[in-house]
Formats: C-alpha cells, sequence, structure tokens
C-alpha cells in the first residue's frame, strides 16, 4: 500500500487515537501522566497495515497525545501529513521532464519502462541524472500522460476515433421515456454449435433492448449477421412490444442495409448510429451480452447435444423468465417494472405483412421495349403488358427474397401489382397472349379519304395558278 493512500493514513491515525484515546476518556491526575504515558510505550500494537507487533517510543506517544489534546479534530490531526514535496518531483530535472513530454508526445504508445529506457539512453553523455523508474511513472501519472492504445487498423476512422476517446469525456446516458431509444446489436456465441451440414460453427446472437427500461425486446440466434437476420429479428420486437421512436446501432453492414434503412424511414424510426471505433456509445448492449455469458451460457455448459433451435427455446425461456424479471442494480426495479410503470412514447406495431413490406428497398430499372421485361439482380422479370406503356419501371423488393418484387407507383408508393421473373420454358410452347390495353378502348376503323392537311395544300396549290411543275408519263395520260 502506498505511504499517501488515504485508507493508510486513516488506518494510522485510528491507532494513533486508540493509544492515547483513553488518556482523554479518563484524564489522568497531577504527575501521574509521566506514569501512563510510560506504560503505554512497554505495550505492543498490531501494525495498522502489516498486522505485525509494533512498539512506539514515550517521545512519540507524548507527542501524539499533545497534538490531539489541542486539536478540535483529534482523529485528523493524527494523520500522516503528506510531504512538503509531495506531486512536486524535485528529483526530476527541468530539462528531463521536458526530454519525457516531448519523447510521450511522439510516441504515446510507449510503455513507461520504454520511456525510462529512452531517457537514460539520451542522457547517458552529460551530466543529468535520470530518476527511477517508479518516479518516471509517477510524473507521468500524475499529469494524466497515460499510455494511448493504438488502434488495430490505422484507418482515419479508427484515428479520429481514438483522438476523440483522448480529448473529450465520455458519460452514460438514459432517455426520459420507453420507446424512446432502443439498441440493436449481434453477438458472437463463446461456444460452437454442430450444424447440419456437419459443421462446427458459432452462431450469433440478435439482441434488442430498450434503453430507458433495460427491457429486452428481442433475443434469437442465427447462422449469420445479415440484413435479413436482422430484419427478421427487429419485425419479432415491434410485433411483441410497439414501434419505437429511435434505433441506435453501429456501422455494420446489416445495419446500414438499403433495405434496413427504407424500413425503418417508412416506420417512422430515427436511426442513429454510433460513431466509427466507439462502441462504448452501445454500452448497454455490452453488459446484456455479459449476463448472457455469465448465466444463460453457463447453465448450457453440461448440454452436449446443442442445437440451434434448443438455444433459442433456452433463451426466450432466460430472457422472459429471469432477466425481464431480476432487480437490475442501475435501476434499482426490474426491467419489466420499469417497463410497464414508467411513460411510454411507442406507437402500435403494425400488421406482419406491413412490416415485411416496409423493410425492402425501392429502385428504378428501364424496360426493355421488345419483350416488356427488366433485368434485377442478375435475373430478367417479366412486365404485364398493360404497363408496356412506362419506360421506367418502379419496383420495391428485398435481396434475399426474390419470390416477391412489386411495381409501384413513385408519386404514392402504391404497390400496382407484383412481377415474376422470366419463365423461358413455359415460353417455348410458342402461345402468346394479346396485349392488355394500357389506356381505355378504343375502336379502331379504317382511313376513309384523304387526310385534311393534304386537301388544303392542293387547293392552295391550284388557286396559285401555276401548271404542276412535273411532266406526266404517258400511263397518266387520258
Amino acid at each position: 500500500m502506498k505511504p499517501n493512500d488515504p485508507n493508510h493514513r486513516d488506518r494510522w491515525a485510528q491507532l494513533r487515537f486508540a493509544i492515547i484515546g483513553p488518556l482523554f476518556a479518563s484524564p489522568p491526575a497531577d504527575g501521574e501522566l509521566s506514569g501512563k504515558l510510560n506504560e503505554l510505550a512497554s505495550r505492543t500494537w498490531a501494525h495498522p497495515v502489516t498486522g505485525l507487533p509494533v512498539r512506539f517510543g514515550l517521545s512519540t506517544i507524548e507527542r501524539w497525545y499533545y497534538r490531539a489534546r489541542r486539536a478540535d479534530d483529534p482523529v485528523g490531526v493524527l494523520k500522516n501529513r503528506p510531504g512538503s514535496h509531495f506531486g512536486t518531483f524535485p528529483c526530476l530535472a527541468l530539462e528531463v521532464r521536458e526530454q519525457l513530454v516531448g519523447q510521450y508526445q511522439e510516441h504515446p504508445g510507449w510503455t513507461v519502462k520504454l520511456h525510462h529506457d529512452n531517457l537514460i539512453s539520451q542522457n547517458r553523455e552529460n551530466t543529468l541524472e535520470v530518476p527511477s523508474y517508479p518516479t518516471i511513472r509517477r510524473f507521468l501519472r500524475s499529469r494524466g500522460l497515460f499510455r494511448a492504445h493504438r488502434p488495430k487498423r490505422q484507418t482515419p476512422g479508427a484515428l479520429a476515433a481514438q483522438e476523440r476517446l483522448e480529448q473529450r469525456e465520455v458519460r452514460s446516458y438514459e432517455v426520459a421515456h420507453v420507446h424512446g431509444l432502443w439498441h440493436l446489436d449481434f453477438h458472437h456465441c463463446s461456444r460452437p454449435i454442430l450444424r447440419r451440414s456437419g459443421e462446427w460453427d458459432k452462431p450469433l446472437l440478435l439482441g434488442i433492448m430498450d434503453d430507458h427500461s433495460r427491457l429486452v425486446c428481442h433475443l434469437q440466434w442465427y447462422w449469420g449477421e445479415a440484413a435479413e437476420h436482422l430484419v427478421h429479428g427487429l419485425c419479432q420486437a415491434i410485433m411483441k412490444r410497439g414501434l419505437p421512436r429511435c434505433l441506435m446501432t453501429d456501422n455494420g453492414a446489416a445495419m446500414i442495409a438499403a433495405e434496413t434503412v427504407q424500413g425503418l424511414e417508412d416506420l417512422g424510426i430515427l436511426h442513429q448510429k454510433t460513431l466509427p471505433y466507439s462502441a462504448y456509445q452501445n454500452g448497454k448492449q455490452e453488459f446484456l451480452w455479459s449476463r448472457v455469458e455469465s448465466r444463460l451460457m453457463a447453465m448450457l455448459e453440461g448440454e452436449e447435444n446443442l442445437t440451434l433451435k434448443s438455444l433459442n427455446l433456452a433463451t426466450q425461456a432466460w430472457v422472459e423468465q429471469e432477466y425481464n424479471r431480476t432487480l437490475h442494480s442501475e435501476i434499482r426495479c426490474t426491467p419489466m417494472e420499469r417497463y410497464l410503470q414508467a411513460p411510454q412514447v411507442g406507437r402500435p406495431s403494425p400488421s406482419a405483412e406491413e412490416l415485411e413490406c416496409a423493410f425492402r428497398l425501392k429502385v428504378s430499372r428501364k424496360q426493355r421495349r421488345c419483350d416488356g421485361t427488366l433485368m434485377l439482380e442478375g435475373q430478367r422479370f417479366e412486365i404485364p403488358s398493360r404497363y408496356r406503356n412506362l419506360e421506367t419501371v418502379h419496383l420495391r423488393y428485398a435481396r434475399w427474397d426474390l419470390s416477391r418484387v412489386d411495381m409501384m407507383d413513385p408519386r404514392n408508393d402504391q404497390i400496382l401489382c407484383a412481377i415474376h421473373p422470366l419463365n423461358k420454358t413455359a415460353n417455348a410452347s410458342g402461345n402468346r397472349r394479346r396485349f392488355e390495353s394500357p389506356g381505355p378502348s378504343l375502336s379502331s376503323a379504317p382511313a376513309t379519304g384523304m387526310a385534311p392537311l393534304l386537301r388544303e395544300l392542293m387547293a392552295e396549290y391550284a388557286a396559285s395558278g401555276l401548271p404542276p411543275a412535273y411532266l406526266p408519263t404517258e400511263e397518266e395520260q387520258p
């Protein structure tokens, strides 16, 4: 323990007061103080830190006695006083300090030992004395010059995140209402599970949590981290709890996929993304993952035939019966109690059909006039003939489900019809349907007589009095 440690100083003060305290509780008579002090000096006491037996001299106990008798706080005055040079580092010359600070600014990722060794090497030929390693370490700590951890990737985003973390404080936060903010993230399982293909693989857990109540809206294990899995789990969370106002995620590929972004926009959910390389912004999820590993996965250690289905069944039972109903140390109640009692800003959940339609991206394609088809995700789709007049077709679909591709009106996002992939085998039969009319049915009549414009031009030409400007052939003679 350090000499100036607060607990250290308190223990010494308590021991000293325990030694001389009886002299204040029962003051000795005139002439008896010396005998009392000699008696205390002859006794053995337990060291306040090590517990070993220790004795104190007469003059020492006498000094404690008079110091405590003159003070208003007899215990506080008996504490070890910090040295007059505490925090000043007199053994560290000014030039050596400047070298150390400059060396840290150039190499903030060095260890204290490496800084100390380089200072020794730098001052080996001059008369400057470099203090010991503990002194260098205490000096750096007192100035807040801690070792800066280098990011794994030296990218602009990682460097900016490191600079921001070093220059700006990190504070915990909490929104004021239930459904005001949800957190969403994936977690890699610590235990591999045997897949149906016979391969060992670690599943990923999708977790969605309400910020204010800490209630877990949905937990589910998947074999991947794609946008399809994210949408599948998020839709279940919405159908269970309702629509939130805001969703916080990191910048993973599934979180910024076009289907995810479009769905959140259509549902009126504000999408907030954490800053790059700043996972601490989503720290509440990290606490959930620690509970999953220390509680749920620990109880499954003896289960040898663990499958994804049995893992999901166990997870649902654990989160609903234990996690959401267990006292949370930070909010001082269970997540379920706070979820039910706190003010809410959520909205009712849409139907499953509406949720599925929302999480689909919007694209436009050019229609090929010769056969009324378009290319989408490497496949050719057939457009109904009644829309053959459209040059640009607007579509809505999810990349993981090409069995449901809809044409839409870009002016009001109304679904017009579904389109399907081109069936070339069926077209080989030779049967062809008639074109559907793109507008109102018009009866076609055969053309009769000369066009009005040409009749007008011929009358004007005849009225000019000029002969026809050509020579007729013999066949044209009457």
